[in-house]
C-alpha cells in the first residue's frame, strides 16, 4: 500500500507537472489540463481513486490545500488600488458580481432544480474568475490597454473577495443544516475573523522586528496559516477557511510587511497543490453523471455565457469610459478558476456528509462551467475582437529588465520616440528614480510567478535585458524568449567577448544576442554616459543620411534603434548590423558636443 500510494502520489506530481508545461506551451489556464487529465485518470480509465487512495486523509489534506489556495489568493488584495482600478472594475467586482451571484442561482435553482442553499453557492462560485486563468488568455487574445486593464484587474480583485463571500454563504448553508440559530453562525463568522486578523497582526509583528529570520519566514508564515486554519476550526465548527481569507487580506494592506517573497514563495507552493489537487478533485467524479446533470451543466453554461455575463458587464460598466465594443468583449471573457473549482470541491465533501440535498451535483455542475468557459472563451475572443476592431495591433512595445542609469536612458530615448517601455526590476530605488522620471515601472522580478500575475504586457512584444545582474539577466532573456520568441529578446553585456570564460561564452551564444555591437558592455555603456555621451533621436533624409550623420558625431557614434517611417522598430545587435535609410529615424549614443 505504501509504495502504490507513493508511485501513484509520485505519477499525480509528473503528470501535474506536464499539464503545467502543456499549458505555458499553448498558452492556455493550466487548470484546463488538470482537470482533463484527472477525469481520464479517474472516470474514464480507473487508474485513480482518491477515496481508496488517501482513505481518511483525503477531506483534511483537500481542506489544507485549499486553506493556503485561500490565503494565497487573499494576500494579493490591496485596498489602496481599489480607488485607482476603474469604474468599470469597481462595478464588476461589487454590484456586478452579487448580480452575477443571484442571476446564476435563480437559474441553478430552475434549470437544475438545485435547493436554494446550493444554488447560491453554485452563484458564489460561478462569478469568480481569477489571474490564473485570465492572464493566459490575455496573452492570445491580445486586446487594447482598456479591455486588459478592465479583466486583469477584475480577477486580482473577485479572486479573494468572490472567495470570502463563497465561504460566507457556505458557513451560512453549514448552520443552517446543523439547525444552529443565527447567533451560532455569527459568532461563527466573528470567530474565524477574529482569529484570521490576530494571526495576521502576530505574523506581522514578527516579520516587522526581524524576529525570525529571513530563510524561515516563508515556513513561518506557511505553519502560521496551517495552525489558524486547523484552531479556527477546532474552536468554532467550520469557520478555518474564513479566518484563513481574512489573514491573507489583513497581511497584505498592513503597513510596514513586505510580503512580495511570501507571496512568491505561495505562488510556488499553489502550484504544486493545484496540480495535485484538481487531479484529485476531478478523480473523483462519478460517471456517467447523476441524472440529467451534463444537461443541466451545459445549459448553465449557455446561461451564464450569454445571459448572466452580457448583464453584469451593461451594468458594471454604466458610466464608464469603455465603448459598446470594448463592453461586448469584456462581456464575452470570464473564464472560471482555481477557486471555483477546489472550494466548490471541498464544499461537496463537507455538505454531502451532511447530507444537504444537491451537494453531489456541485463539483459537476462547476466543472462544467469552467471546461466549457475556459474552451469556448480561448477559442472565439480573439477572432471576436478582431472582428469588433478592439484587438491590440502587433505589439511595438518594449519590456526592460533593469532600473539604472543606463535602463532609464534607454527607457526614456524610446519613450520619447513613441514607444511603450515598461522598467521591470527589483531595486527600488531604481524604480523610485523611473518614475520621478516619469517612466512605466513594475516592481519586482520580471521572470518571477508575481510578475506572471501584475505585470501588464499589453502592447509589449520585445525584452531588452539591461540589468546588472548577469545571470538574472539570462534567466530573464530565457523567460521572454517563449513568451515573445527567440529574435524578440535582447540582452546588454555585463562582460566583453575576451572576459568570458569558454563555459559562459557557450551559455551565451544560447540566450540572445548581445544588443548594439560585440565591444559593448553594461559598464562600458555606463562609464560612457558619465563620460557626456548622449542618446540622440535624428531623422534621415536624402539631404542628411546615415553617412552624414557619421561624418557629423564622428564613426565612433553607437547605433541603438532604427524606425522606419512606418513605425516599425529595428534593434541594432551584434548579429544584426543595421543600414538606416532616408526616412528612418536613429537613435544613437554620440559623443558629447565639442566647445
Amino acid at each position: 500500500m505504501t509504495i502504490e500510494l507513493g508511485l501513484m502520489l509520485a505519477g499525480m506530481l509528473m503528470i501535474g507537472f506536464l499539464a503545467q508545461w502543456l499549458a505555458w506551451r499553448v498558452k492556455l489556464p493550466a487548470i484546463l489540463f488538470l482537470l482533463l487529465a484527472g477525469i481520464v485518470l479517474g472516470p474514464v480509465s480507473g487508474v485513480l481513486d482518491p477515496d481508496k487512495l488517501l482513505g481518511s486523509l483525503l477531506f483534511p489534506t483537500v481542506s489544507l490545500a485549499v486553506a493556503l489556495i485561500l490565503f494565497e489568493g487573499s494576500l494579493s488584495l490591496r485596498f489602496h488600488e481599489l480607488p485607482g482600478i476603474g469604474h468599470a472594475v469597481r462595478g464588476l467586482v461589487s454590484y456586478g458580481a452579487t448580480v452575477t451571484v443571484l442571476l446564476l442561482a435563480l437559474a441553478a435553482h430552475y434549470v437544475a432544480g438545485l435547493g436554494w442553499p446550493i444554488a447560491l453557492l453554485f452563484g458564489a462560485l460561478g462569478c469568480v474568475t481569477g489571474p490564473t486563468v485570465i492572464a493566459p488568455m490575455l496573452r492570445t487574445l491580445r486586446p487594447n490597454e482598456r479591455i486588459a486593464n478592465t479583466l486583469r484587474w477584475e480577477s486580482i480583485m473577485i479572486d479573494p473577495l468572490g472567495a470570502l463571500f463563497a465561504v460566507l454563504i457556505y458557513e451560512a448553508v453549514v448552520s443552517r443544516q446543523e439547525g444552529h440559530t443565527v447567533g451560532i453562525f455569527v459568532a461563527t463568522i466573528g470567530s474565524g475573523s477574529v482569529i484570521g486578523a490576530l494571526a495576521a497582526a502576530l505574523a506581522a509583528f514578527l516579520l516587522r522586528r526581524q524576529l525570525i529570520p529571513e530563510y524561515l519566514q516563508n515556513y513561518a508564515v506557511l505553519a502560521a496559516v496551517l495552525l489558524a486554519f486547523s484552531v479556527s476550526n477546532a474552536l468554532t465548527h467550520e469557520s478555518g477557511l474564513l479566518a484563513v481569507t481574512i489573514m491573507g487580506i489583513a497581511l497584505g494592506n498592513m503597513r510596514g510587511v513586505h510580503v512580495d517573497d511570501i507571496l512568491d514563495f505561495k505562488e510556488n507552493l499553489t502550484t504544486v497543490l493545484v496540480s495535485m489537487l484538481f487531479i484529485l478533485l476531478a478523480a473523483r467524479l462519478h460517471w456517467p453523471l447523476p441524472h440529467g446533470t451534463l444537461a443541466a451543466g451545459l445549459a448553465l453554461f449557455v446561461i451564464a455565457q450569454l445571459v448572466v455575463r452580457p448583464v453584469n458587464v451593461a451594468l458594471s460598466s454604466l458610466g464608464s469610459e469603455l465603448n459598446w465594443r470594448e463592453r461586448a468583449l469584456i462581456g464575452w471573457v470570464a473564464p472560471r478558476g482555481i477557486v471555483a473549482a477546489s472550494v466548490s470541491a471541498l464544499f461537496a465533501l463537507r455538505l454531502d456528509a451532511l447530507g444537504v440535498p444537491g451537494a453531489d451535483a456541485l463539483v459537476p455542475l462547476i466543472f462544467i462551467l469552467i471546461i466549457g468557459t475556459v474552451v469556448l472563451q480561448s477559442a472565439t475572443a480573439r477572432p471576436l475582437a478582431l472582428w469588433l476592431k478592439v484587438a491590440e495591433p502587433e505589439p511595438r512595445g518594449l519590456l526592460i529588465f533593469g532600473s539604472d542609469e543606463v535602463a532609464r536612458a534607454i527607457g526614456k530615448a524610446l519613450v520619447d520616440a513613441g514607444f511603450r517601455a515598461v522598467l521591470a526590476d527589483d531595486d527600488w530605488d531604481g524604480i523610485r528614480r523611473a518614475r520621478m522620471e516619469g517612466l512605466d515601472t513594475f516592481f519586482g522580478n520580471p521572470a518571477s510567478p508575481h510578475a506572471e500575475r501584475y505585470l501588464d504586457l499589453t502592447g509589449i512584444g520585445r525584452m531588452l535585458a539591461l540589468s546588472t545582474h548577469r545571470e538574472r539577466n539570462s534567466l530573464a532573456c530565457v523567460h521572454y524568449r517563449q513568451e515573445f520568441g527567440r529574435d524578440k529578446v535582447y540582452r546588454l553585456r555585463n562582460l566583453t567577448p575576451l572576459e568570458n570564460t569558454d563555459r559562459a561564452a557557450l551559455s551565451e551564444n544560447l540566450l540572445a544576442p548581445p544588443l548594439f555591437d560585440e565591444e559593448m558592455t553594461h559598464g562600458r555603456f555606463a562609464e560612457m554616459l558619465g563620460q557626456g555621451w548622449r542618446i540622440k533621436s535624428t531623422r534621415l533624409s536624402a539631404s542628411f543620411d546615415w553617412p552624414h550623420f557619421i561624418e557629423q558625431y564622428g564613426s565612433h557614434a553607437l547605433l541603438m534603434f532604427g524606425v522606419e517611417e512606418k513605425g516599425r522598430l529595428w534593434v541594432a545587435s551584434a548579429r544584426r548590423e543595421l543600414e538606416p535609410k532616408p526616412g528612418w529615424t536613429v537613435i544613437a549614443l554620440v559623443p558629447p558636443a565639442e566647445t
